[in-house]
């Protein structure tokens, strides 16, 4: 039997072996673009074939990035570090 937390990895980034979990945890940290998560972890750097997942993951919920723009501020300014 295999360990519980290798049966509940699923990668998104097959080339880089970056899973949804990673995915969401740099999300969390701010990232809010493909782009931005490849900068955090190369996923979608080698093949692309990741690229439209990451989009689904991300969706198009909060997102402190947007947020900024949206409030004027400089899209690529610093975020506040997190709690």
């Amino acid at each position: 039997m295999y360990p519980a937390r290798e049966v509940n990895r699923v990668f998104v980034c097959s080339c880089f072996g970056v899973t949804e979990e990673q995915v969401k945890s740099h999300a969390d940290a701010g990232a809010c673009t493909p782009r931005q998560i490849a900068s955090a972890c190369k996923a979608g750097t080698d093949c692309g074939g990741c690229v439209r997942r990451i989009q689904a993951l991300l969706g198009r919920g909060a997102c402190p990035r947007r947020t900024l723009a949206d409030q004027g501020a400089p899209a690529l300014a610093e975020l506040p570090e997190a709690a």
